[in-house]
């Protein structure tokens, strides 16, 4: 039986949080369906998320967990070979209310339960309440027997976060400070738990991510791991591109740093979308009170640096963009061995976030 643990840290039990690229056992998903948050009730998002989960299970086996009420349409929907659970949530972020797995070198695993309030609680959060999202994590290491660690009143998203799983971390401090989220606690007091957590020796802060309104600026829009020493950024010499003071910025930050093992890291450039992309169907969302409004041209966050990497494959975001072929090609330059399967997402963007959002990964032991 899967239990929690109470009383140490995954440091102080010789557990860390693996970089991404590292093997995995397992994909996890939530079925979209929140009418207030998806345009069409969600119908041009489940066609999204579909072949995002069809192309992660051509190489990782996916569980999908769905609200009771959309239990038949999202099994009739998935392919026969990926899980499908019951499992009450409020929207379908895993990565951001997921469980972030730690693992040591006896071949144990064990999850992290951080505390999530939607973005940013009370004082910017994106919807109210939460508590069936704040509950997946546990659900999630239950599900799979795993035991977790819960940072009670400690607020943490996995899609904040990105690790070499050699003891660094790159994060932004536009979202980890920002007042919605651990305003008791000092910049020094969140790296700590961060240390503790998942057993890490540095930090790396870039200032500003690139959705301020949603996330606070999550790390996994502008710069990921691709493997020890070395990272992706967001990149763009096109002044009029909304994106450009942050991606200058984050490159800029990631070019001058060096990780936990003093290497000075190398830097791979991504291209951003030529346009922006902007909202289409807005009318067709669902005004609720407690959620914000949306409004038809308005600019989606769509970052293809929002990718998952899973077992020697690259899941890439496309949004329809004259740069979408620009975007394999260098992620297939970063990734010389891993097939690309670039999958169309801008009903996801739309919905505020893209398929790294969408997908928590559990690591193989």
């Amino acid at each position: 039986m899967a239990k929690r643990i109470t009383g140490t840290t995954p440091k102080q039990d010789g557990f860390r949080m693996p970089g991404e690229f590292e093997p995995q056992d397992h994909v996890f998903m939530i079925w979209p369906e929140r009418p207030d948050n998806w345009r069409n009730g969600a119908k041009p998002a489940q066609k999204a998320f579909t072949d995002v989960a069809t192309a992660i299970r051509k190489h990782t086996p996916v569980t999908v967990l769905v609200n009771n009420s959309q239990y038949a349409n999202a099994r009739a929907r998935l392919p026969e070979n990926i899980r499908v659970v019951e499992a009450a949530s409020d929207d379908a972020w895993v990565r951001d209310c997921g469980p972030t797995f730690v693992i040591n070198g006896k071949g144990e695993i064990r999850g992290v339960d951080w505390t999530f309030n939607a973005w940013g609680g009370l004082v910017d959060g994106l919807y109210f309440p939460w508590a069936n999202d704040d509950a997946i994590a546990q659900k999630i290491c239950e599900l799979q027997n795993i035991d977790s660690y819960r940072t009670e009143g400690f607020v943490l998203e996995g899609g904040s976060i990105h690790v070499d799983g050699e003891g660094t971390l790159i994060t932004t401090e536009m979202c980890l400070l920002s007042e919605g989220r651990n305003p008791h606690m000092s910049k020094a007091q969140i790296e700590e738990m961060l240390k503790n957590y998942l057993n890490l020796e540095k930090i790396i802060w870039i200032k500003d991510g690139i959705d301020p309104n949603e996330t606070n600026g999550h790390i996994d829009d502008v710069a990921c791991y691709i493997r020890p020493g070395e990272v992706a950024c967001i990149w763009t010499e096109d002044q009029e591109n909304p994106f450009y003071d942050a991606a200058q910025a984050a490159y800029k930050t990631l070019s001058e740093a060096t990780d936990a093992k003093g290497r000075k890291l190398k830097v791979h450039k991504l291209c951003l979308t030529k346009k922006p992309c902007l909202l289409k169907g807005a009318d067709t969302i669902d005004i609720v009170q407690g959620t914000l409004p949306r409004e038809d041209g308005e600019i989606s966050i769509a970052s293809y640096m929002n990718f998952l990497i899973t077992n020697n494959a690259v899941i890439l975001p496309q949004y329809g963009d004259e740069n979408d072929a620009l975007a394999v090609q260098q992620v297939q330059a970063m990734f010389p061995s891993y097939t690309i399967e670039p999958v169309r997402t801008e009903e996801v963007a739309f919905g505020g976030g893209n398929i790294h959002c969408i997908t928590q990964q559990q690591p193989r032991v």
